[in-house]
């Protein structure tokens, strides 16, 4: 075994455009899972949104990532083990940031989804992930996490792709390095507490399995990916991805063509 934890991504990495996981992929899963492998998906969604996701795997010995890193619960019981989040005047200015723009807005606790529109866009969100949100519409957001004292982990911004990467890039000026912004999708962008990326993901299961950093291997497709993949010992993007991760990666097929099993493979040290 040349890595003996392997971290995928979900969303345009292991799940593809269907939502559904190919044959393929779970085989191999099973297959480095059998080998002694210990396998976690990172991601992220909602706690909510992936833990039934991994008991369609049958991932539900191990432990599920949620939130780029900033949730760490039990695969089987989601039972938590870690939960980063927002002070709470962090949470309420980064909301106010989008609110100032009149963006689509998501926040989330650790189990909970508010969001300040119910609009098609959410409808599709909803769709994907398989949670609802409660929409709030007689309040602004950010008013409502001050009021309500809401321990919030994530907050979220619904843009269209074009607007993607601007939005980011004010977002990170305007609210500087207690922030951490990233893309997860070509229509998403989230903000995060600085530090709370996937890379936490990489220290903590290190740590939790007693497994050096350079026996463990990861894999992405998106900016939100790659502090993981710098993190790691093994790293893999699918072809499919962003240029900014696969210039640091061993490339593998796309998402649509099993690039996960490939990097798998390669993880168990087996020649392609």
């Amino acid at each position: 075994m040349k890595y003996d934890i392997f971290l995928s991504d979900f969303d345009g990495t292991l799940v593809r455009a269907d939502r559904t996981v190919s044959e393929t992929n779970k085989q191999a899963i099973a297959k480095y899972r059998a080998a002694g492998g210990v396998f976690a998906v990172v991601t992220g969604r909602a706690l909510t949104s992936i833990l039934p996701r991994l008991q369609e795997l049958g991932l539900t010995d191990g432990l599920a990532v949620a939130f780029q890193g900033a949730v760490i619960a039990e695969a089987g019981t989601g039972k938590l083990i870690r939960a980063g989040g927002f002070a709470l005047e962090n949470a309420v200015r980064a909301i106010r940031a989008l609110e100032a723009e009149n963006h689509h807005i998501h926040i989330y606790t650790a189990d909970e989804f508010y969001c300040n529109r119910a609009d098609e866009a959410l409808k599709a969100y909803e769709q994907i992930c398989g949670i609802k949100a409660t929409v709030v519409e007689n309040e602004l957001l950010s008013e409502k996490v001050e009021r309500e004292q809401l321990k919030i982990i994530k907050v979220l911004a619904m843009v269209e792709k074009e607007e993607r990467n601007a939005l980011a890039e004010r977002l990170t000026r305007a609210l500087g390095k207690q922030y951490y912004i990233t893309c997860s999708a070509d229509f998403l962008v989230e903000i995060m507490p600085a530090g709370e990326s996937k890379a936490n993901a990489v220290d903590f299961l290190s740590k939790h399995y007693g497994v050096p950093i350079e026996k463990i291997a990861a894999i992405g497709d998106n900016f939100n990916d790659l502090p993981m993949i710098l993190r790691a010992g093994g790293k893999f993007a699918v072809a499919s991805g962003e240029y900014e991760l696969k210039k640091h990666a061993t490339v593998v097929p796309s998402c649509e063509e099993d690039g996960v099993a490939a990097a798998l493979e390669i993880a168990m040290g087996e020649t392609r």
